[in-house]
């Protein structure tokens, strides 16, 4: 880091820096110890000479070409309690803190709200953009606000929940604005008397399997984690960049045209008209799970997760990912979206 908590680093190699494993490199890698490196850098340059781009742990991208501007990431990474009740603490923690680490804070300090929400990869300044989530919890139900810097004014801006406009895998940040606002903090309200949701996914049947009869966050966490382990690839072993979809949400007539043939079809109330289906589901019934195309594919023990085997071009994993889309849309009549941001 240079005096004024920077560094840049010219033709950087972002091998390391994505999940995938893909070879790639951008023109500039600048890394930030704190807000005001932030502010600093700004100071210095003009944002708009070169394209720019956020990255955060580099789990949801997917680079497909190198990268002709700037890569900005957070490095900054404190987490702490700034306020307390009776009922809830709320948690400060820093863009660079990788989430994980962040769960076990919550836990350390028997703060739950974000349990079911372990081992997923990537950092905290990512979570907000795409509103991370899992086992029926999204980064939406304890936000508090975050901080954010505005690299076109340099003026740092304080983001309620509502101002977010939290979707799913969605935010305000991934659509109006995108590349604009680098995320410095993000403050959960988290509490001190935990209410478990252990009705999504196989956590209850985990659980049970493992004798806990009386559950706590840590015991949930754990039960998570070992889901995960046990259907979700090691990006250090294996590149991918987890869920590569988003579970669709589709009509309740789509759904009953496909029970017609698959009456054991999975799925998800979401309202009186509208239900969610796993993406998973419908790619393994379309037969794509564990297929393999010499260094790519579909990983064996989870089909939402397409992988590197070692070597492959990120145009390789997108042109699978365009196939399955095809599929899908012909087999069953929805159409899937990617989860994972394309460059």
């Amino acid at each position: 880091m240079n005096n004024r908590g920077y560094t840049s680093i010219k033709n950087a190699n972002l091998e390391s820096l994505n999940t995938f494993g893909i070879k790639s490199k951008a023109r500039e890698l600048v890394r930030f110890s704190s807000s005001d490196a932030v502010l600093s850098y700004l100071d210095a340059i003009n944002i708009e000479d070169f394209p720019h781009l956020i990255l955060g742990g580099g789990s949801n991208l997917l680079f497909t070409k190198d990268f002709n501007g700037t890569i900005l990431s957070a490095e900054m990474n404190s987490t702490e309690i700034i306020q307390e009740d009776e009922e809830y603490a709320w948690v400060k923690s820093d863009a660079g803190v990788v989430w994980h680490d962040l769960v076990q804070f919550a836990l350390k300090h028997n703060l739950g709200g974000i349990e079911n929400l372990s081992l997923i990869p990537g950092k905290n300044g990512a979570a907000p953009m795409q509103n991370i989530g899992a086992y029926g919890v999204e980064l939406k139900d304890v936000l508090q606000d975050l901080t954010a810097i505005d690299l076109f004014e340099a003026k740092e801006h304080t983001f309620t929940n509502s101002e977010c406009e939290f979707g799913y895998r969605d935010s305000i940040f991934k659509k109006r604005l995108k590349n604009r606002f680098f995320i410095t903090s993000i403050t959960l309200k988290l509490r001190k008397n935990p209410v478990l949701n252990l009705d999504y996914g196989a956590i209850r049947q985990t659980l049970e399997r493992n004798s806990v009869s009386k559950p706590t966050i840590t015991d949930v966490s754990k039960a998570v984690c070992e889901i995960r382990q046990s259907k979700l690839p090691d990006p250090k072993e294996i590149g991918n960049a987890g869920s590569f979809f988003k579970n669709p949400i589709v009509p309740k007539s789509v759904l009953r045209d496909i029970q017609k043939e698959y009456s054991g079809i999975v799925f998800y109330e979401i309202s009186d008209e509208e239900v969610k289906i796993p993406a998973g589901w419908l790619i393994e019934k379309a037969g794509w799970k564990g297929k393999r195309f010499g260094n790519f594919g579909v990983h064996a023990n989870q089909a939402l997760v397409l992988v590197n085997y070692g070597g492959a071009k990120g145009s390789d994993i997108f042109d699978l990912s365009e196939n399955i889309i095809a599929d899908i849309r012909q087999k069953f009549g929805i159409t899937l979206e990617r989860e994972v941001n394309v460059l």
